[in-house]
């Protein structure tokens, strides 16, 4: 795991005094040109992936005819406003019913639920989250303005309302497809450490951080194995 910036730790409590309303010099700028940025590469992506659209959804009906091809789940936003995230089903239709009694074999500390080996994901799930195919519809996202190429990654609702005010300045912004959080730790650390690394980053944004962080999510989509 990478470590983190030294300075962070001088980061968070500036940090805790912001609001989202009130930009630093450069950062209008800034949010324009993220925005083009975002259109562009959304667009373009949903325009190009659009048979592999085809082919997943075929391979997901083949496994449970019974279930959607895609997923649709209330996250939470920006300034805490709630919007529809979409993604591929990687799980068996009937998902949120089992989550309750796999609780106890969470692996995360704190206000997230992942377990490495989950039961409820299907075989072609499995090849998506791997890969994280089953992101790709979240482009849709990105275009409506809901989310952000890169930001920090939406929370549930159940895990917002376990969130102390510390916890909530990573909802400051608008939440991304992949983060700093991601390209620096992903899975492999717990919920305090993935709000640090998302506060650093909201302190450190930038056009050529996005960049950076684009493009070092797609070479380790090439080889991740903590895909979960």
């Amino acid at each position: 795991m990478q470590k983190l910036p030294e300075d962070y730790e001088a980061v968070l409590p500036k940090l805790y005094m912001l609001h989202s309303g009130e930009e630093s010099k450069g950062m209008e700028s800034y949010l324009v040109m993220k925005r083009i940025i975002d259109i562009l590469f959304s667009a373009l992506g949903l325009l190009f992936l659009l048979p592999l659209f085809a082919v997943v959804a075929v391979l997901i009906k083949l496994e449970d005819p019974k279930g959607k091809v895609f997923f649709r789940q209330m996250r939470v936003g920006k300034d805490e406003k709630l919007f529809p995230m979409y993604k591929f089903r990687s799980m068996v239709s009937n998902a949120e019913e089992l989550k309750e009694s796999l609780m106890a074999y969470n692996e995360v500390s704190g206000a997230m639920f992942k377990i490495k080996n989950d039961p409820r994901i299907t075989r072609i799930g499995r090849f998506m989250r791997k890969t994280s195919i089953d992101e790709l519809p979240q482009l849709w996202n990105v275009l409506m303005g809901h989310m952000s190429l890169v930001g920090p990654r939406p929370p549930l609702v159940e895990e917002v309302e376990q969130y102390t005010e510390y916890d909530k300045q990573r909802l400051m912004v608008t939440p991304g497809c992949t983060g700093y959080w991601q390209v620096n730790a992903r899975n492999s650390v717990g919920f305090d450490e993935m709000v640090q690394l998302d506060l650093t980053y909201i302190h450190m944004r930038s056009t050529m951080l996005d960049l950076k962080i684009i493009v070092k999510t797609g070479l380790m989509l090439l080889g991740s194995k903590n895909a979960y």
